[in-house]
């Protein structure tokens, strides 16, 4: 390879990490917004062991990034040899994660939604109408989603302050604006007039799974992309750290 080759894979490896580094922040930044935003469906799982420990992957993830992204950036502008090396290994190594965990969870996801439907379950039963911030996520969900439940408003027959009350109440948050007679809350319960709930009947499974569909397209491009870039930086490091290796032994004098 010549100098002029060489000069120009060292700089568009730096760019590359420059992005990398990039994209390691918002990685990270996911994990966080995931972890502390109270708006999130994600709050309505918080008491699952599994999602707080996939928000933290998030984070590691992140940060694991931002770490390779200086590395790397550092390993092209001086030529370091033994950087590049460890750069190309710890790429090659995330990229066999990825692909790992994407077909764990594609094998796995008739498990996650029954897991996820426990959770929504659980959190049903207990709502007690006092405005918390996991109570306030679910309103959120059911009131953006046009949905009630997790597959359908008889889930909420589970619960306590409904089972136990003497009047016929139902989750506000559920009301189908359509069917609402006078002025409704966005939260808590309200009363209903007659044993039919004025509530939407879809189950937010449903609509969880219909924006997950709108959405795919996106999310793989992500991917997609993400793998992409990884691959390029294995491939511009692997050519970059066996070219130093060659021009070293070219610059040795001959007697």
């Amino acid at each position: 390879m010549g100098k002029g080759c060489l000069t120009a894979t060292k700089y568009f490896l730096f760019l590359f990490n420059l992005i990398f580094f990039l994209c390691g922040v918002v990685i990270m930044g996911f994990g966080l917004w995931l972890l502390l935003d109270n708006q999130s469906f994600i709050v309505v799982l918080s008491n699952s062991t599994a999602v707080k420990v996939a928000c933290y992957i998030l984070i590691g993830v992140g940060a694991f990034s931002m770490l390779m992204g200086f590395l790397g950036c550092l390993g092209a502008i001086y030529e370091i040899r033994c950087l590049l090396g460890l750069y190309f290994t710890c790429l090659l190594l995330i990229l066999i994660a990825q692909i790992a965990a994407g077909t764990l969870l594609y094998f796995q996801k008739d498990g996650l939604n029954d897991e996820m439907s426990k959770i929504v379950t659980k959190v049903l039963d207990g709502y007690p109408g006092n405005n918390s911030t996991t109570e306030q996520a679910w309103d959120f969900i059911q009131r953006n989603m046009d949905c009630c439940g997790w597959t359908g408003h008889q889930d909420w027959n589970g619960n306590m302050v409904i089972g136990n009350s003497s009047q016929l109440l139902f989750p506000c948050s559920c009301q189908n604006v359509s069917l609402a007679n006078g002025n409704f809350s966005d939260s808590g319960f309200c009363e209903a007039q007659t044993p039919d709930w004025p509530v939407y009947d879809a189950g937010c499974s449903t609509s969880v799974e219909s924006w997950l569909l709108t959405n795919i397209g996106v999310v793989l491009g992500i991917c997609l992309g993400v793998a992409l870039i990884e691959l390029l930086g294995m491939i511009l490091s692997i050519c970059l750290c066996r070219n130093i290796h060659t021009e070293e032994y070219t610059k040795v004098p001959k007697f």
